[in-house]
């Protein structure tokens, strides 16, 4: 008979994320038929993949303490950790806009940094000198926050170049399926380009001072690199909203948005996969015993 700290303690990625799966089915079905309980449901089930995802790094973070690692340190916890955040946001949109289909924009995102924390679950930690340093910790943070909210500028940004071609094409509302306002739609779009440049800047910055302290075979280039072009990419896309009028009332802020979580996530994908083909490298040449950090299975 297990206890319910052994019953905890054998969940794992794939638990949370066929939940978020089954919550996509349900918001998807939405628009083929109609069931009274169903919004009960998906509020049930999103909580449920919220609770079984917390617990999850929380196993981490032990994990990590046990082994004398600094929890949380790599690719796998940092996209992990990116996709709870991203959850936590779809269930509150849920409840405050219920009548809304926003799982459908948001839980793919959400699936996908699932399906990227598998793809890089062996990837090496960072090295503790990172880890543990105030401008690694606010690189760290700032670049999961802007990776956030570029994500949700991204999923509003679909929704509004789909509500404005049903309205320019004056197509009937499909059943079961409503978006937001157009007004909602841009002010959001807009204001997560703006804090997601900003937060990207920030990760920059301390990117470049923690680069800076450390020494050279430490150093990780490749991330301030690909955040310094992000930035750029931001800075013009922002400034040609602002002195470009016709952008902010239109749909090519909303084309630009989209095609800067593209960008964003063609960078981090170069990056972390780049990362993690490095270390299956260093593990063909080297002994599994003498590669610390890796994992022995997917969780």
């Amino acid at each position: 008979m297990f206890t319910v700290a052994e019953w905890l303690s054998r969940i794992t990625l794939s638990c949370f994320a066929f939940i978020y799966l089954l919550t996509m089915m349900l918001e998807v079905s939405r628009l083929f038929f109609q069931i009274a309980v169903r919004r009960a449901i998906i509020l049930g089930m999103t909580a449920l993949g919220l609770f079984a995802h917390a617990v999850y790094i929380c196993l981490e973070i032990r994990s990590g303490l046990e082994t004398g690692a600094v929890p949380l340190a790599d690719w796998h916890a940092w996209c992990v950790l990116a996709a709870l955040v991203l959850a936590v946001i779809y269930l509150v949109l849920a409840i405050r806009r219920p009548q809304n289909n926003i799982g459908l924009f948001l839980l793919p995102l959400v699936l996908g940094l699932v399906v990227t924390a598998a793809l890089v679950n062996n990837t090496s930690s960072f090295s503790q000198q990172e880890a543990l340093s105030v401008w690694g910790i606010i690189h760290g943070i700032s670049l999961l926050a802007g990776t956030v909210t570029m994500a949700l500028g991204c999923a509003t940004g679909v929704m509004y170049l789909a509500q404005s071609y049903r309205l320019k094409k004056k197509l009937a509302p499909r059943r079961g399926l409503r978006l937001p306002s157009l007004e909602w739609l841009q002010r959001n779009n807009s204001r997560c380009l703006f804090i997601a440049t900003i937060l990207v800047g920030i990760g920059l910055v301390a990117g470049v001072v923690m680069n800076a302290n450390e020494p050279e075979e430490t150093l990780e280039g490749g991330v301030v690199i690909s955040s310094a072009i992000l930035l750029c990419w931001l800075v013009t896309v922002l400034l040609f909203e602002y002195f470009y009028k016709p952008a902010r009332q239109g749909r090519k802020i909303a084309y630009l948005t989209v095609a800067s979580f593209v960008f964003l996530a063609l960078v981090l994908g170069i990056v972390i996969l780049g990362k993690h083909a490095a270390d299956d490298l260093t593990t063909t040449q080297l002994p599994s015993t003498s590669v610390p950090g890796k994992r022995e299975a997917m969780r």
